[in-house]
């Protein structure tokens, strides 16, 4: 088995068809990737749970229920005609460009989902909803940041009913350096490097095409960043013969 870093997964499924639900191969990059000893020395195996892209671990640590998600938002599917606006300001090229870097491993990540007990919304589902994240992970990731704090944050409902997730990394570096997300933060993980300045009491969508313009150099050079290190982690791993799997691109 390899990890293909710049493997486009959109490109093994029908038209239309989302590669967090569908994709078999994103499911298996991230068995292999996440499945490892956290911080305590405990193992976090993941095994597969349903077809549905989710995945499942059970040990005396608790039972969790994990699903994908894209974390690589480029809005260019949007309708609304102010967004349109903005986006008619850049090709099709560029959009496609785009949404075909997002659609790698460096886009995605998994987030506990609700088990036995639990209702209301999940961290995929709260995140792409609520207008002051609109599913940006740079946003997403500060309320992570803010909730080990202990501060409120706009999603610290849905957070706090996953604190037992949380808390299974420790804190908020060990939590960033597990999902190596480290691209996305200073040094020692205290402060987020925000695609566009701060503000969680308006929108996260872009304003502008400059906005956007500022926003999709930001995301992109994160997923590069992280691809990167993806691909410098995985070339660590070999599987039960010693051969590598890690399928590092040159570009």
């Amino acid at each position: 088995m390899t990890i293909d870093t710049t493997l486009d997964f959109r490109t093994e499924l029908p038209p239309g068809r989302d590669p967090d639900l569908f994709s078999p191969t994103l499911r298996r990059y991230h068995k292999l990737l996440w499945s490892k000893p956290l911080p305590c020395g405990r193992d976090f195996g993941l095994s597969d749970a349903t077809p549905r892209m989710y995945l499942h671990h059970r040990s005396d640590l608790g039972e969790y229920r994990l699903t994908s998600d894209g974390i690589g938002a480029t809005f260019t599917m949007r309708s609304k005609p102010k967004t349109r606006k903005l986006l008619d300001q850049f090709s099709e090229d560029e959009h496609e460009d785009f949404r075909r870097r997002a659609s790698t491993i460096a886009g995605f990540l998994i987030f506990p989902a609700n088990i036995a007990g639990q209702t209301g919304q999940t961290i995929n589902q709260v995140r792409g909803c609520n207008l002051r994240i609109s599913d940006r992970i740079d946003l997403t990731l500060e309320c992570i940041r803010l909730h080990y704090l202990g501060l409120p944050n706009p999603l610290s409902a849905t957070l706090s009913k996953h604190a037992d997730f949380f808390a299974l990394f420790g804190g908020f570096r060990s939590y960033v350096d597990f999902f190596l997300l480290n691209d996305l933060t200073s040094a020692d993980s205290s402060t987020i490097n925000f695609f566009l300045p701060l503000n969680l009491e308006t929108s996260g969508m872009p304003k502008s095409a400059d906005e956007y313009r500022e926003y999709r150099l930001g995301m992109l050079a994160f997923l590069d960043a992280r691809r990167r290190r993806i691909a410098a982690y995985a070339a660590d791993l070999v599987d039960g013969g010693g051969q590598a799997i890690a399928k590092i691109a040159s570009t």
